[in-house]
């Protein structure tokens, strides 16, 4: 089995749940700021700023809830298959 270096290792779960906090804390600020945005816009930004305030939280909700996986080396392929035979014949 191949040793795992420093750098192959995945981040540790505290921080990874932290980035994901943050991304989803991001989205909602900028949710707040369509919401507030609405009192005073018109126009196509009344719509831009309500389709923000609808959608985004769906989008922050998939951003925060996918795991970002480790950038591993390259992938090891298994070596071929190989069917032996007896030497009675039988398989």
């Amino acid at each position: 089995m191949k040793k795992q270096s420093i750098t192959s290792l995945p981040v540790s779960d505290e921080i990874e749940r932290r980035n994901r906090m943050i991304k989803y804390s991001i989205a909602m600020a900028v949710r707040v700021v369509c919401i507030v945005l609405l009192l005073f816009v018109q126009g196509w930004w009344l719509v831009l700023c309500a389709i923000g305030a609808i959608v985004l939280p769906y989008f922050a909700v998939v951003v925060a809830n996918v795991k970002i996986a480790p950038r591993g080396g390259e992938v090891l392929r298994p070596g071929g298959l190989e069917i032996y035979q007896n030497d009675d014949g039988a398989k």
